[in-house]
């Protein structure tokens, strides 16, 4: 019967082209798994088979638990002072084995090991295939509509499937079975069942790739595509640059009478892309990000990492675009938080922000109008600046004497240490949770401390709309910020 079953493994794993060690663990799998049916509880069976006789032996054994665990399955562990009884050297997490009698073969199940053996060699042969997929490193994959599984799209190459989530989709796309379909491989999960690799055909990354592949440059290094921001099925934007003066960048994305990016718009169902020229300058990097609208000028805020566009109006609309479109896509495209707005709002904000900077300089240097417009002219937004620029810079100010310039400094550096030591007086009745909150700085917890937020659970307890009114930050920031401190809420959840 050993011979007998030598034979077969052999003969499996030629036809099913899979190594021996798969097969010969196929069938340990199956006689351990007959041969528990065969005691009470839920014990541990190991059978080990000789690769050369097919002989084998049977083990039930026990994991070794540390006795401060206690045992949570009796029939399968063992205490760790007790196992040491037995085996003076064991070790947590090592085995103690009590040999078995061994079931013949022929007692087992026909259609139960038949089954667990089929099963072994069906998820062999595909670990096989989807290692042999993975080490040709392609990006897209490309397949044929399979099924249809509760909204996803399982896609099948070759015998290697991929799943495309509905979310994943194009809106509006209505693939069939076999459809051919091409999609950006976002994710590779070997333990997931049925299709392991997570596909993509609204990502950003799949519109890159496929303009990698219709541009021949950029493959050769000429042409570098730095970014890109989608609307999937809408509208696109992508930055590309040029690493040799001799290419145009633009031109070359585009293709002969638009050959190449009408190519990546049809694949795309007719998604619009906007091609724009990356520049290491933020501004014009956001002036061409923002096209087909013509900016006025641009006010860039280094700190907020936000930049005031301004354009007339008739190009307000177009630089918003339809529900917010254009200014949302060159928002994620450059990275920078664009805020559009006209002459008219501009001014009211420049205006509003000199008056409140003015108020400031008047209050903590103790100085007339005339000073505080002096430096606000001449570029100063903060006391830190006035107390800390380069002193030969405010010399250079025509309407300031030496002393002047030395007054005011000492005046700027006394401002700060008194406003300082009031920020931390402040923030002593606010809890070591809440300082502890990552993202936090002390001038927002200064500032929540004077909105009457003490605690990470008062902060926790706020609408996004309170938060903004108390630390004057976007609605994004203060949405993020009330999510950070509802964190330890969800704890230990699944």
């Amino acid at each position: 019967m050993n011979r007998e079953m030598l034979m077969l493994v052999d003969a499996i794993s030629r036809e099913k082209n899979v190594e021996r060690d798969v097969v010969f663990a196929a069938v340990e799998s199956a006689l351990a798994q007959a041969t528990k049916k065969l005691f009470v509880g839920d014990v541990d069976i190991r059978v080990a088979i000789d690769r050369d006789t097919g002989n084998y032996e049977t083990f039930r054994r026990w994991m070794v638990v540390p006795d401060s665990a206690g045992l949570q399955n009796p029939d399968a562990e063992e205490l760790l002072m007790d196992a040491k009884e037995r085996i003076a050297d064991v070790e947590e997490g090592e085995y103690i084995e009590e040999g078995v009698e061994s079931l013949a073969i022929g007692r087992i199940g026909a259609m139960a090991a038949k089954q667990v053996i089929l099963q072994k060699i069906r998820d062999a042969e595909r670990e096989m295939l989807l290692n042999d997929f993975l080490a040709r490193g392609e990006k897209i994959f490309v397949g044929t509509v399979k099924r249809l599984d509760k909204g996803d799209v399982i896609v099948e190459s070759g015998r290697v499937e991929g799943r495309l989530r509905r979310t994943e989709m194009i809106p509006k796309e209505n693939l069939r079975n076999g459809d051919r379909v091409r999609a950006m491989i976002m994710e590779v999960d070997p333990t997931l069942r049925g299709a392991p690799i997570i596909l993509s055909r609204s990502a950003p990354e799949f519109m890159v790739e496929l303009f990698s592949q219709e541009v021949p440059e950029v493959e050769q290094g000429l042409l570098e595509i730095k970014s890109c921001a989608r609307d999937a099925g809408s509208r696109a934007k992508i930055a590309v640059v040029s690493n040799d003066k001799r290419v145009d960048p633009i031109g070359t994305c585009v293709g002969v009478r638009g050959t190449r990016v009408n190519s990546v718009t049809n694949e795309l169902a007719g998604e619009r892309v906007d091609i724009v020229l990356w520049s290491e300058d933020p501004a014009q990097f956001v002036i061409g990000a923002l096209a087909p609208a013509n900016v006025q000028s641009i006010v860039v805020d280094e700190e907020k990492h936000a930049m005031d566009v301004v354009v007339d109006e008739e190009n307000l609309a177009i630089a918003i675009g339809r529900g917010g479109q254009n200014v949302r896509l060159a928002s994620e495209l450059t990275g920078w938080k664009i805020n559009i707005m006209d002459a008219s709002e501009s001014a009211a904000k420049q205006a509003n922000e000199t008056d409140t900077l003015r108020a400031l300089f008047i209050e903590k240097l103790d100085v007339d109008v005339e000073v505080a417009d002096i430096l606000i002219s001449e570029g100063f937004t903060s006391l830190e600046e006035v107390a800390y620029v380069p002193l030969q810079e405010m010399l250079e100010i025509e309407s300031f004497d030496e002393d002047t310039v030395n007054e005011l400094r000492a005046r700027a550096k006394d401002a700060l240490l008194t406003m300082e030591i009031a920020q931390e007086e402040s923030v002593e009745d606010v809890s070591q949770d809440l300082k502890d909150l990552e993202t936090l700085t002390p001038e927002l917890i200064a500032k929540l401390s004077e909105g009457g937020i003490h605690t990470r659970d008062d902060l926790a307890d706020l609408a996004v709309d309170e938060l903004v009114e108390i630390t004057q930050q976007s609605p994004e920031e203060a949405t993020a910020l009330i999510l950070k401190a509802r964190e330890h809420w969800f704890a230990g959840q699944e």
